[in-house]
């Protein structure tokens, strides 16, 4: 639970087994569960985090995050070898996972394209070997060759690596095949959860059911 002094910001209660995906609209309170994992929200700001797992919640060990933007996740004056948290050994193996040469080490940022990036930011995140991987939207800077190669991509790391999966996003179609279980967010509670193909073809909320009837597709990316 996550309260301002003014009013609760979020209460949300939700299990999981290996894969699940968040999805409601801007301002439901999708990113804000990301930042309370994390340990990224302001001090002012009144956090009770409960949860069951075999390992501690604890970010850049049993947690790693993939932002929405990759264009902005980098620094673009440090060349890519410097930007990795794991030891060079890690970061080759890595690369290699996500189909990216070793060379890819000497570049800046700015060399790669959008699809080059996120994978090298998924590389960067899966070096630590995360137990929890959190993914904020990685699509939607991206066009729908490079989506698809993603979303593939998580999908094949996952079943090699092991990690288990919370996938954020506001595009229902990106979840489909990627995610077992799926919640729908809405002003900062959980309306409806469960096994994805149940969610999205039985929908029970009128809310959840006008989402799919809308073809709730993804958004530009924020600014």
């Amino acid at each position: 639970m996550i309260r301002s002094k003014a009013k609760t910001l979020l209460d949300v209660s939700f299990a999981f087994e290996r894969s699940f995906a968040l999805i409601g609209e801007s301002g439901s309170g999708k990113s804000l569960t990301l930042k309370a994992l994390l340990g990224m929200l302001p001090r002012e700001l009144t956090t009770s985090l409960s949860y069951h797992a075999s390992y501690e919640l604890k970010r850049g060990e049993s947690i790693a995050f993939v932002p929405q933007n990759p264009f902005t996740a980098l620094s673009p004056l440090t060349k890519i070898e410097k930007q990795f948290m794991a030891p060079q050994e890690m970061a080759q193996k890595y690369l290699r996972l996500v189909n990216l040469d070793v060379d890819f080490l000497d570049r800046f940022p700015s060399e790669l394209s959008g699809g080059q990036l996120q994978r090298l930011i998924i590389a960067m995140a899966l070096s630590i070997e995360p137990r929890l991987l959190l993914l904020d939207e990685p699509t939607t800077a991206l066009d729908e060759e490079s989506k698809t190669t993603v979303l593939e991509l998580i999908a094949t790391l996952q079943k090699e690596c092991g990690f288990d999966l919370l996938f954020v996003t506001h595009d229902i179609g990106t979840i489909e095949h990627l995610c077992d279980e799926v919640g729908i967010i809405k002003n900062g509670k959980i309306i409806e959860s469960g096994l994805t193909k149940d969610i999205l073809h039985d929908p029970k909320e009128a809310y959840t059911k006008q989402l799919l009837a809308s073809g709730f597709r993804q958004r530009s990316f924020r600014e």
